[in-house]
């Protein structure tokens, strides 16, 4: 899930969406009993059910209207607890695509003994929604199927017809992937012209409720890095720790990773990338939004580079990155260690293979006695979706009439979702605009993860309004 990063650097908006304490309307309390069924069914890897959730949401569309033909529910026989949900709301030209909404109800495990309230109850509390996957992303997911049951309701016709896919498997890396198992087996089911995802939205200025504190930010994400973890591995005979010997497994290692510690991966620009850098440099009228602006129009300007990578977001956003994560080596205390291992994990700029990573990390570390080994999953690595005006046009007009003053900013996510499969396939994939979180993250993947009620309730209408103007 995207954190903020741009936060005090865009014109503040006030929130545009009703307090917390005020009554909800009658379509805003059945939404929050649909985010709050999705909340409260337990979907970890451990111990919970995407395929539970996934039945009880086609449950609540086919109260909305919604007829048994347009709904799918799949789970495949070795992986039954980790299944999914397509919806499809049929349009009415016969020409153009459909487009598709994707959101994961998986979540990051979560344990009761360590959360303040309990993770998989749904509390509100201070102007929050406090909950396991609040924010990443039953939100999301609540809002698709809300969009469609108020389609159904209204008797809309739109132009386009328009798909969701609720989709297990985000968060667990090396389980089974609702997404790519769609990709590759139902593709007609979730074919569309592109498809919106996680990864956009906005960010506070960091005030909070009480304080009233302004949205600073909103962003469409436009393409993510591919993720890959390698292995580095020293091997040699070993032998007794009271007579040391040159060829040492861990020393060898550690000079390894002081190597890739030490590598500075080039800095590149995406057509993304440098939209972001130049509009969001100009939103900041610092000295690091000045180096922003001057680096996009000059990436070999070295002063600009220097004042920029003081930021860590920025700094990663410009290339690839590499990070040794875990290590393992020895097999006794009074032994010279047999073997040595680390786990490097790289987020690789578009336009790069895995395999093209790891040879440059053989360059890097020079010692052909350190064994290089990409570990599975091995993800896709697509090209990043266009700036397509017909997807960021109608994102840009909706969000200057929710948050006026403040712009809407191309992203490129420095992590990756769902969208990598989909990219792969040919579906471009866009993060969205429209909910918004605070600058610390709102404890996604961490202890009590939150989304702001306003930010939920604005989120639904937004997101209503977006993909009626995709749909036509």
């Amino acid at each position: 899930m995207r954190i903020a990063v741009l936060a005090a650097m865009l014109a503040s908006a006030a929130l545009s969406a009703p307090a917390a304490a005020q009554p909800l309307r009658p379509d805003q309390a059945a939404f929050r009993e649909i985010f709050k069924e999705l909340v409260e069914t337990n979907t970890t890897l451990s111990s919970g059910s995407c395929t539970l959730a996934a039945e009880r949401t086609a449950a609540r569309l086919r109260a909305g209207g919604l007829p048994e033909s347009q709904i799918t529910l799949f789970a495949t026989a070795d992986k039954p607890r980790e299944g999914g949900l397509v919806a499809v709301y049929p349009g009415t030209s016969k020409t153009l695509k459909p487009i598709l909404a994707i959101a994961h109800i998986d979540v990051v495990e979560a344990r009761r003994a360590d959360w303040e309230r309990d993770p998989f109850t749904l509390i509100e509390e201070g102007g929050y929604f406090y909950g396991r996957g609040t924010l990443d992303t039953k939100g999301l997911a609540a809002v698709y199927v809300d969009t469609l049951i108020r389609f159904q309701q209204a008797g809309y016709k739109p132009k386009r017809t328009v798909k969701i896919a609720l989709t297990c498997g985000e968060e667990t890396n090396g389980a089974f992937n609702g997404v790519e198992w769609l990709a590759a087996n139902q593709r007609d089911l979730i074919d569309a012209e592109f498809a919106i995802n996680e990864g956009g939205g906005g960010g506070t200025d960091g005030k909070g409720v009480v304080d009233g504190g302004k949205v600073v930010e909103q962003a469409m994400q436009v393409g993510e890095k591919t993720f890959a973890n390698y292995q580095l591995e020293t091997r040699n005979p070993g032998g007794h720790s009271s007579v040391p010997r040159p060829d040492n497994a861990i020393y060898q290692l550690a000079r390894a990773l002081a190597r890739v510690e030490a590598y500075e991966f080039p800095l590149e620009f995406s057509e993304t990338t440098r939209t972001y850098f130049r509009a969001a440099g100009a939103a900041r009228g610092d000295a690091v939004g000045k180096a922003m602006v001057a680096l996009a129009a000059n990436p070999a300007d070295r002063d600009a580079e220097k004042t920029v990578n003081a930021e860590a977001f920025l700094h990663s956003n410009l290339r690839t990155t590499c990070v040794a994560t875990m290590l393992e080596a020895g097999h006794a205390r009074n032994a010279l260690a047999q073997r040595a291992q680390a786990n490097v994990n790289c987020r690789i700029f578009p336009g790069h293979s895995i395999e093209a990573i790891a040879a440059e990390l053989g360059r890097v570390i020079a010692d052909p006695g350190v064994a290089i080994t990409v570990l599975p999953p091995k993800r896709p690595s697509p090209p990043p979706p266009a700036l397509d005006p017909k997807v960021m046009e109608p994102a840009r007009k909706l969000v200057a009439k929710y948050w006026p003053g403040v712009p809407l900013v191309p992203q490129m996510a420095n992590g990756y979702t769902d969208a990598t499969f989909l990219g792969a396939v040919g579906i471009p994939t866009y993060g969205v605009p429209g909910m918004w979180g605070d600058p610390d993250g709102n404890g996604v993947h961490g202890l009590n993860e939150r989304i702001e009620v306003r930010s939920l309730l604005t989120g639904r209408d937004f997101l209503y309004d977006l993909i009626k103007a995709y749909a036509g």
